[in-house]
């Protein structure tokens, strides 16, 4: 894991050297298609499967669908990470239907009270199978320093955007491979 997000972060630098741009957009977009792709490539070097969800490959792994999250351009605690407000329905129902169930709720919602869009959110995705579960892949990363901190593992999505983990793991940083 380490390795693929040190491949990615290397192609993501290199695309925002050559745009020439100052702005980071090219280097955070780069990185995140990246991240995809490596994953997804290692995965198949598994013999492990791959599965496009609305136009974006992600990796399963022995029934583990990885999902790589950059939640922030500068180190920081993995407590503070955030969906962003603009985060779309597609993520949120990987969250919702594929990661780990929320700890304990207020209540349970009985069938009448439950929206259409609720049960949307909730619902898994066909692509990769009603008993697949979410790995969150999670990093810290910037253009000038690469990436900072890896962290794996279970995370539930919060009604505010805030993660719950009910298991995670620290990766080691793995160096940036030489051109």
């Amino acid at each position: 894991m380490p390795v693929q997000l040190a491949k990615a972060h290397a192609k993501a630098h290199a695309t925002h050297l050559t745009a020439g741009l100052k702005k980071r957009s090219p280097y955070g977009v780069t990185l995140a298609e990246a991240v995809r792709e490596n994953l997804a490539d290692m995965a198949r070097e598994l013999g492990e499967s791959v599965r496009d969800v609305r136009g974006y490959e992600y990796a399963l792994i022995n029934e583990h669908a990885l999902f790589p999250y950059r939640y922030a351009d500068r180190p920081r605690a993995l407590d503070r990470a955030r969906l962003p407000s603009n985060a779309s329905p597609t993520r949120q129902r990987l969250f919702r239907a594929h990661g780990p169930q929320s700890p304990e709720g207020l209540f349970e919602l009985d069938d009448d009270l439950t929206t259409e869009e609720y049960l949307e959110l909730h619902e898994a995705f066909e692509e990769l199978g009603a008993s697949t579960k979410l790995v969150c892949v999670f990093f810290t990363a910037d253009v000038e320093s690469g990436i900072h901190v890896i962290h794996w593992g279970e995370a539930h999505l919060e009604p505010d955007r805030t993660f719950t983990w009910p298991h995670s793991e620290q990766l080691p940083v793995a160096p940036v491979p030489l051109e």
